[in-house]
């Protein structure tokens, strides 16, 4: 079976390497609503909420990069599958102090980035038995499709420009240099690099002038894999967007995880703005 396309079937138990913000508290709640009976939980000091430990059974706090105590901790348990959820701070992807497991992994790999450390961190646990999976299963209920929208309905000529974005953000992905860009009446006014998608946002609406009316566009990476680094979208990064008079911030329909969308929804009522799905197909 490939371990990227793994139907959940209530397990017992479950592994859960928990990074920062919202994501895995909800994750947590999505699983236990699923019937997961026992959770796991690997958290990283200055990186994960401490009020996921009263969602879950058993958590250790770990410094980033302590690879070989995660494991050591999983297996102690009898885990044999985690999911990855949360965000690892890019500035931490540097200042690690790794272990020597950690350290042997950083020096194979030829690219640094998000994807081939949690790659590669996938690849070590499953030499010692764990398999990471995909939390896509799960999430599923908060990874909206085609069609969807918040806020004002969307305009052909809004739409037009989403589909302009989707296409120049598609091909920045591609080339790995980041997965959201700005663009504003056909010009690219900004391309997210290291610095993350809410930066990305912030400089590119300060470059659309004193009127704003810039359009946010944020997609996966071509052949994304979904068990690590999802996109997300949440309440923060809408407030950016209204802070600089953005018209619109679209996402790739079903591979973009949608947080607070109750308090997003309620945000958007009074505001001339609209959130959507690029137009497009479901993967």
């Amino acid at each position: 079976m490939d371990p990227c396309s793994h139907t959940p079937a209530a397990p017992s138990q479950m592994g859960l390497i928990a990074g920062g913000l919202s994501l895995p508290l909800e994750l947590a709640r999505l699983m236990r609503a699923a019937g997961t009976q026992r959770l796991v939980t690997v958290a990283f000091e200055g990186e994960t909420d401490p009020g996921l430990e009263s969602l879950v059974d058993e958590m250790v706090w770990l410094k980033v990069g302590q690879l070989s105590r995660m494991i050591r901790f999983f297996k102690s348990h009898g885990i044999e599958e985690c999911v990855m959820a949360g965000r690892i701070a890019p500035r931490n992807l540097f200042d690690v102090r790794p272990d020597l497991r950690a350290a042997g992994l950083l020096l194979r790999l030829r690219e640094k980035n998000a994807h081939t450390i949690f790659g590669g961190i996938g690849e070590e646990l499953r030499k010692d038995g764990i398999a990471l999976i995909e939390a896509v299963p799960w999430l599923a209920p908060i990874m909206p499709g085609t069609g969807f929208w918040m806020g004002q309905s969307p305009r052909n000529e809004l739409l037009e420009e989403v589909a302009f974005g989707f296409s120049v953000a598609k091909e920045v992905s591609r080339l790995e240099i980041g997965q959201s860009v700005v663009v504003k009446e056909g010009t690219v006014l900004a391309v997210e690099g290291f610095e993350g998608t809410d930066a990305c946002l912030e400089r590119g609406g300060k470059l659309a002038g004193k009127k704003g009316r810039a359009v946010g566009v944020k997609v996966a990476k071509t052949n994304h894999d979904m068990r690590f680094d999802i996109p997300c979208i949440g309440l923060q990064t809408i407030e950016i967007c209204l802070q600089n008079k953005f018209r619109a911030l679209a996402f790739e329909p079903g591979k973009i995880i949608l947080m607070e969308q109750a308090s997003i929804a309620e945000r958007l009522a009074r505001e001339s703005f609209v959130l959507l799905s690029a137009p497009g197909n479901d993967p």
